[in-house]
């Protein structure tokens, strides 16, 4: 065993030490969902933050994802190379972006240690780089063929069409490329729209504007609470508006540490996000969530959660904590809510209008949460009773190994719901049963 993997064992066997610490101290977790989650009061974690993650087993033949009662599940396409977003083109191909998290120079002995748990659970490694076309030639709700669509990229993630023109969400920025209708393959040499800062939360979802005019790109924070100062942060944390027309950028909204996929509610034309909160306060606090998204709006990161919750570990500003949003809808603690996508009512069997959400799973908990797709209903455009699972099944009863995690998801070109797992290496298709 190498020095690297005994440092590492070590600090998450001092990890799990604090861990049932906690535990014995009384430090259990609450369910913190909905529009009025009951949120524990924080209790900072300290230098000795819980760091707990199943490894990575992936499914084996004939296993698959719980799918709820009146739905049914089936791969859609399997054997890829860590499948994070969707999007599905007008002539119902299915792109799939294959990219993942590579290491960083350690920050910090907790940093270092947490990196090794990633690499455990294949949540850091080498990324494809790659957007893979899925064709499903008999309409049989299985992808007979595929090939690359596009390669040599870096880490992308969101994918557009508007046009003749194909956008890309790669970590360092947007690129447009040319389009032509019914294309196989782009190798055309990108237009770079806009640059973002690489590193920490690489990810970079993009969503056209319902005209088709602006492109809104999510940037998450590179650290947990601005632990490197506020500088390094400068232009992250926030939702950009790009506009097509002129090519000019700007930040839509902040104060989202990590806002992830987006989606548009059609009845009110309002923008919605999905946010995955900070760690080392406790199991459900603050909890990940979903809200509506305000032209300007900031939401509190990092100085306060949830409102005006004040997060003590932080420098102060009064005056952004008083502006700081209150989020719509709580969807539990640390779960890493990350895909989102507008669901109609009748898509699935028994379900209304709503929002299907991939939750791609915790590790800064001492009971671990996520790793499964829900469904929140909405009624006059928002949020209108409690979530339900769509898929689960994603992680052992144990909690010691994950079959997969959920990522992205999407409306298929049949109106079934599909889903990125990108440690099952499988695009998930849902229907009625």
């Amino acid at each position: 065993m190498s020095m690297s993997s005994i440092f590492a064992r070590v600090v998450a066997l001092v990890g799990a030490g604090a861990l049932q610490w906690r535990r014995l101290q009384g430090d259990q977790p609450q369910a913190a969902w909905g529009s009025s989650p009951m949120i524990p009061t924080a209790k900072p974690q300290g230098a000795l933050p819980t760091l707990k993650m199943p490894t990575a087993r992936g499914w084996r033949q004939g296993e698959k994802p719980v799918a709820a009662a009146g739905l049914k599940v089936n791969a859609f396409a399997a054997g890829l190379d860590h499948p994070r977003w969707i999007d599905v083109l007008p002539n119902g191909d299915v792109l799939v972006a294959e990219s993942t998290q590579v290491a960083s120079p350690a920050r910090s002995v907790f940093h270092y240690a947490m990196q090794a748990t990633m690499r455990r659970a294949n949540a850091l490694g080498v990324s494809a780089n790659r957007i893979t076309l899925l064709r499903d030639l008999d309409g049989d709700g299985i992808a007979e063929k595929r090939w690359a669509f596009m390669e040599g990229l870096s880490q992308p993630f969101g994918m557009a069409l508007i046009g003749d023109t194909f956008y890309v969400g790669n970590t360092d920025g947007v690129v447009a490329f040319p389009y032509a209708s019914g294309t196989d393959r782009i190798t055309a040499t990108g237009r770079k729209l806009v640059t973002f800062k690489p590193g920490g939360h690489w990810t970079r979802s993009l969503l056209p504007s319902p005209d088709g005019r602006k492109l809104y790109a999510g940037v998450g924070s590179l650290t947990n609470i601005a632990d490197e100062g506020m500088e390094v942060e400068a232009g992250r944390a926030a939702i950009y508006e790009l506009d097509l027309a002129n090519g000019s950028s700007r930040i839509f909204a902040s104060g989202l540490r990590n806002a992830v996929g987006l989606a548009w509610e059609p009845t009110t034309g309002v923008l919605w996000t999905v946010v995955n909160e900070r760690d080392g306060l406790g199991d459900e606090t603050p909890p990940d969530y979903l809200t509506s998204v305000r032209d300007g709006g900031f939401y509190g990161w990092p100085y306060c959660y949830w409102g005006q919750t004040v997060d003590d570990r932080v420098p102060q500003d009064p005056a952004m904590v008083a502006k700081a949003i209150r989020p719509d809808y709580a969807l539990g603690g640390h779960t890493a809510s990350l895909g989102l996508c507008w669901v109609p009512a009748g898509t699935l069997p028994g379900f209304p209008d709503g929002m299907a959400i991939g939750q791609h799973g915790s590790w800064n908990r001492s009971t671990l949460s996520g790793y499964k797709v829900v469904f929140v209903p909405f009624e006059n455009g928002r949020p209108s009773g409690p979530a339900r699972d769509i898929l689960s099944g994603f992680l052992a009863p144990d909690e010691r190994e994950s079959y997969g995690r959920p990522v992205g998801v999407t409306l298929g070109p049949d109106r079934s719901l599909l889903v990125a797992d990108d440690v099952g290496d499988v695009i998930w298709r849902v229907t009625g049963a």
